[in-house]
């Protein structure tokens, strides 16, 4: 036999043998993770990738004050189920990842610090490699100060105890699991809710119609990651999208909104765990559609997109959570006053443009002292595969969250708001320009302008970090 053709022969069972191996490493594994964004066949790779997923119940009553409103308002009775639900990946013999979603409208850092460590204890996860986010529904009880009002402390200790148990079930379901993506798009249901009147200010609630121009994008982009068993059961779905989780199917109850009633109502019909992922959406809501009519067009868009999401390859699962400083605003005092009455006087009126400008006057005096403080907040990334998360601590203007997909070296990026903590709304350079309830000082808006711009520059340094394996 001639030299030509045994090396014919030598490279056909080498070939032979990168297609065979399932899971493997070396030069198999460096093959499948250049080739990973590019899946084309039907049939998903082997992989050492194990999923687990588990919910967990939040309990609530009619005496718990509902939060996402300027002043205390109260539900009597609930549709859906407000939960602490909880995906968990593991490759090989590698560090978990835990991404937990909850019901709830926002969490911030000192709810979420004893959940972490007592995560750490049961699970011997780190706080690097957990995600905890809230899926920022205005209809489930309050779980921070801010506005007019408190959290309700039974409500927020069994928040407290529903996410470790969340997440200690799901790694108690590790099992293995091939990953599927794909990306749909649902342009109808949010909007720019910034929108610029004639008389020269931003809207936010009254009447609207003298409109003159949104003053920002929307991001219509629904990401849907699913997880199933090899015998192509489903164990987990995740998918997001970018407007605020406000509206319930029926007025006055506690309800994980229509995102969340989505979910629950797939999960019936699909079986596994499925979750709802906010994205930027701090200047992006659902006006002008109803929110029957969303819940039934992000409910078909997300199971159009499973039904097409592609196998996969998990070639690299990590994750990285880093400190990011920012500094309370400095405020003037009057022109804050002068910018809350007038508004609510022209498009409120009435006791009740009083009372709202009460509740933002005493917020004011609370951030008084803390002008020019520093804090420290958390920016989180996660690779799976070649799709990354981003995990930001407050309600992103769509804006910066378009900026770093854009930008981002991954060829997937989701991002995903109200991640580890809550510092209020993150507005854009303009948005801090134009004004609006978004920007008035107040508990839920206080860090300086540039904050989300550094915060978009730290993500895609963290992101580059993750992309080069360093």
């Amino acid at each position: 036999m001639g030299k030509s053709l045994w090396w014919e022969l030598i490279w056909f069972w080498a070939a032979w043998l990168v297609l065979a191996v399932p899971g493997g490493s070396g030069w198999v594994g460096v093959l499948a993770a250049e080739s990973a964004p590019e899946v084309k066949s039907s049939e998903p790779a082997s992989t050492d990738l194990r999923v687990g997923a588990a919910a967990v119940e939040l309990q609530a009553d009619d005496d718990m004050p509902i939060a996402g409103s300027i002043h205390a308002g109260y539900a009597k009775g609930q549709e859906g189920k407000l939960r602490a639900l909880a995906v968990v990946l593991q490759k090989g013999e590698g560090t978990p990842v835990a991404l937990v979603a909850c019901d709830v409208l926002i969490m911030a850092q000192d709810l979420l610090a004893p959940v972490l460590e007592e995560i750490q204890r049961r699970c011997k996860i780190p706080a690097t490699h957990v995600m905890i986010h809230a899926t920022h529904t205005h209809h489930a009880p309050s779980t921070c100060r801010v506005h007019g009002y408190g959290p309700d402390e039974r409500f927020c200790r069994a928040v407290q105890q529903a996410i470790p148990e969340a997440v200690a079930a799901a790694q108690a379901r590790l099992a293995p699991s091939q990953f599927f993506y794909a990306k749909g798009e649902e342009k109808t249901i949010g909007q720019n809710s910034r929108l610029l009147l004639q008389d020269g200010t931003i809207y936010w609630i009254g009447p609207r119609k003298d409109v003159v121009r949104p003053t920002g994008p929307v991001d219509p982009d629904v990401p849907v990651l699913v997880f199933r068993s090899p015998d192509d059961k489903l164990q987990a779905m995740l998918f997001g999208h970018s407007a605020h989780t406000i509206g319930g199917l029926k007025a006055g109850l506690r309800s994980p909104a229509f995102y969340g009633l989505a979910a629950q109502s797939l999960e019936e019909q699909y079986g596994g765990i499925v979750a709802f992922l906010e994205g930027a959406s701090g200047s992006t809501h659902r006006l002008d559609v109803s929110p029957a009519e969303a819940y039934k067009r992000i409910r078909q868009v997300v199971e159009q997109t499973m039904r097409s999401a592609k196998p996969t390859p998990v070639d690299q699962l990590a994750a990285m959570k880093k400190p990011f400083r920012f500094r309370y605003r400095h405020f003037d005092e009057a022109a804050e006053e002068k910018a809350v009455s007038q508004y609510c006087q022209k498009r409120v009126g009435g006791q009740a443009a009083e009372a709202i400008a009460a509740v933002f006057r005493q917020m004011r005096k609370e951030l008084a002292p803390w002008q020019g403080k520093e804090k420290t907040t958390w920016i989180q990334a996660i690779r799976i595969g070649p799709v990354a998360l981003v995990g930001l601590p407050g309600e992103v203007f769509t804006a910066l969250g378009l900026e770093i997909k854009r930008r981002s070296p991954f060829k997937e990026t989701v991002v995903v708001e109200l991640a580890n903590d809550w510092i209020g709304y993150i507005p854009d350079a303009e948005g801090h320009r134009l004004g609006g309830y978004q920007v008035w000082t107040g508990l839920h808006s206080y860090v300086e302008p540039g904050t989300g711009e550094r915060m978009v520059e730290q993500a895609l340094q963290m992101l580059r970090s993750l992309a080069d394996g360093t």
